[in-house]
């Protein structure tokens, strides 16, 4: 069942809840394979999850997809961007490529709680996941 978005729910429209809103993801391990940990960067807020998985890159950037969607969902967002630097990840979940069948439909099923789910693909220095993740390794 797909979740109200905040103007249902308050009945009442409010011109920032109805632009999209930008999710910026990313994934990685260290070594590969390894501890997966993933980022996602929500107004300038970043949640990132270490080691509850292990596996390659390509797994963790799925997870850290997933992981937008989550926040999403959790912020009762209806309407976003999610933007991440794995292209082939971004390739897959748009239907463009071929990829992993389950983590494909687990993507569709999250994303279906939308009313509308964009991706974007942005180079690994544009991905403010990305930066969030290496911070955290350095402690900064």
């Amino acid at each position: 069942m797909r979740t109200q978005c905040y103007w249902e729910r308050e009945a009442r429209v409010n011109d920032i809840y109805q632009r999209p809103v930008k999710l910026w993801f990313d994934g990685g391990c260290r070594p590969n394979p390894g501890p997966i940990e993933t980022a996602v960067v929500l107004r300038g807020v970043a949640d990132i999850r270490r080691g509850a998985e292990t596996g390659g890159n390509e797994r963790a950037e799925w997870l850290a997809l997933f992981h937008a969607l989550e926040i999403a969902a959790a912020h009762a967002l209806c309407d976003i961007i999610l933007i991440g630097d794995s292209l082939s990840v971004i390739r897959q979940a748009s239907g463009v490529q071929r990829g992993e069948v389950l983590h494909i439909e687990r993507f569709r099923a999250l994303a279906q709680d939308f009313d509308r789910v964009r991706l974007r693909h942005v180079g690994r220095s544009h991905n403010l996941a990305g930066t969030a993740l290496e911070r955290a390794r350095w402690g900064r």
